[in-house]
């Protein structure tokens, strides 16, 4: 909740809204539900909202178009979908309260999403972004494409800000001062080789962690003396979430095996040595 910066980007803007409010817990995570099922089926019901899929001419256009010339991710931006991210933002408003929700934290707090329009990554909460309410940003942020349909805010459509890079961790150089701890969380980050893995699995694989790994490098070089400490998802975690890591009905398994892949990454000497420099006072080192 305190820390100098937060950067949130899909889920990690999610979290990063809640945690910013003091609210980040197993229970705001959970909620009353008390078992696998009814877990799943809360999240699906909250967050995925259904909608009626529009856009399809303007899909072509700015999408496929695009897309034929230069193959890639470029084909699915602004792909019509079925679902809403009004779950989202409703999802955020509920757990942070209406007025946090319709303002901003007061501490420095970046969501990232990527401008359909523009064809560029916006980071909501600097100087030079839009003004707009943090259950907007978020949602826009959160809207995956060909799952969810586009956020529009004030009429310019934004997606999923992983679109871009899936940390935005060389945000942080906008600090006014070089910070000395920065955790990363990368889910999309994985260098392990997934054992008979799909397709498309190698290839978001390759393009997160190299992207990420030119991030790091990025702040490595400007500020050499912050410790960056990057935690990210191990093969029985992915394994979890295949094929969907989207899925309602993995949400549990994949926590569990989180919670595991953590507590061994964090007692590793490399990392706990650090965290322990940085976040324990003395008398209790």
């Amino acid at each position: 909740k305190d820390a100098d910066v937060v950067i949130g980007t899909s889920s990690g803007a999610v979290v990063g809204a809640i945690l910013r409010a003091g609210e980040l817990s197993l229970s705001s995570l959970i909620g009353d539900a008390e078992a696998r099922d009814e877990l799943a089926k809360t999240l699906s019901d909250h967050i995925y909202r259904r909608t009626i899929p529009r856009g399809v001419f303007r899909w072509i256009r700015h999408g496929v178009m695009p897309g034929v010339r230069r193959p890639g991710l470029q084909l699915a931006l602004g792909s019509p979908a079925l679902y809403s991210t009004d779950g989202i933002a409703d999802w955020v408003t509920h757990h942070v309260g209406e007025e946090a929700a319709a303002g901003w934290p007061e501490h420095p707090t970046i969501i990232v999403a990527y401008e359909l329009e523009g064809r560029r990554r916006v980071a909501f909460g600097t100087d030079d972004s839009p003004d707009v309410s943090l259950a907007d940003a978020v949602a826009a942020s959160s809207a995956v494409p060909m799952v969810f349909e586009p956020r529009s805010i004030d009429g310019t459509r934004y997606v999923d800000g992983g679109v871009a890079t899936g940390t935005s961790i060389d945000l942080v150089l906008g600090s006014d001062e070089p910070l000395d701890l920065i955790v990363v969380i990368a889910p999309m980050g994985s260098g392990d080789v997934r054992t008979g893995s799909r397709f498309y699995e190698g290839i978001v694989d390759r393009l997160g962690g190299t992207a990420l790994e030119a991030e790091v490098e990025t702040v490595s070089t400007a500020w050499p003396d912050t410790d960056i400490i990057v935690l990210k998802p191990d093969a029985a975690v992915l394994e979890e979430t295949r094929p969907n890591p989207m899925s309602t009905s993995r949400a549990v398994p994949a926590f569990i095996r989180t919670l595991r892949s953590m507590r061994t990454e964090l007692a590793r000497p490399e990392v706990w040595s650090v965290l322990e420099r940085h976040l324990l006072v003395p008398e209790h080192r």
